[in-house]
């Protein structure tokens, strides 16, 4: 095989830190119990832009980023609502809702997220286009123990995970950085040009642990 596959089957795996460039998490089945959680030391974000590639084939409700805090469950949320055909990403528990994009089944999508403390605007950019800007919430910081995962939703800090809001498909190139991205370079990420990393959380030096089924493995791209 040309590149190593890690297949855990286990419970958990030890956190490791690791460059995933070129590589992508695997959710291979539904389940409550498989997920990814990311590390970080950063504690306080007055501002944040989250940027993520995935791919399913769902047609019901999952999440796509879930970071939570005590104080806030849905701290910073990229939710799918099926029901409504919308994307909703969640800060410190109030939501936008953006309709009208074309979320189609088996095909990778870019989803870049941003939100500003002194604002209280948050955009989505989906595929390069961005929507339009809408309020979510304003003043406070997201602050606190961060626990982010990658494969379900919290309904509790660190757990409370509902199977029918798991997602089966995969996941690549996930950043985040305290600060807004330039619209300049969102489209760099976007088109996979030389763009800065996250600064909180970086693809290409990742410290991450899976638990229960998740596979790391060399990204599927379709061939030109």
């Amino acid at each position: 095989m040309e590149f190593l596959l890690l297949l855990v089957m286990l419970a958990s795996s030890a956190a490791i830190r690791q460059d995933l460039t070129g590589q992508m998490f695997t959710f291979p089945k539904q389940t409550k119990s498989s997920y990814v959680k990311l590390m970080t030391s950063v504690r306080d974000l007055s501002a944040i832009t989250v940027c993520h590639r995935s791919f399913t084939d769902l047609k019901r409700d999952h999440s796509l980023f879930s970071l939570s805090t005590p104080s806030n469950i849905n701290a910073f949320l990229i939710f799918w609502d099926s029901a409504n055909k919308e994307m909703e990403p969640h800060v410190r528990d109030a939501k936008a809702e953006f309709s009208g994009l074309d979320y189609k089944p088996n095909m990778w999508h870019s989803i870049c997220t941003t939100w500003d403390s002194a604002t209280g605007l948050t955009q989505l950019w989906f595929d390069g286009v961005p929507t339009s800007r809408k309020f979510t919430i304003s003043g406070s910081s997201i602050s606190g123990s961060f626990i982010i995962v990658i494969g379900q939703e919290q309904d509790d800090h660190g757990g409370g995970f509902d199977i029918n809001q798991s997602l089966v498909g995969m996941v690549s190139d996930v950043h985040v950085w305290d600060y807004t991205l330039s619209p300049c370079q969102i489209q760099k990420y976007m088109d996979y040009l030389n763009y800065t990393p996250g600064n909180v959380i970086n693809w290409s030096g990742l410290e991450y642990q899976t638990f229960d089924k998740v596979v790391v493995e060399k990204q599927q791209m379709t061939c030109q």
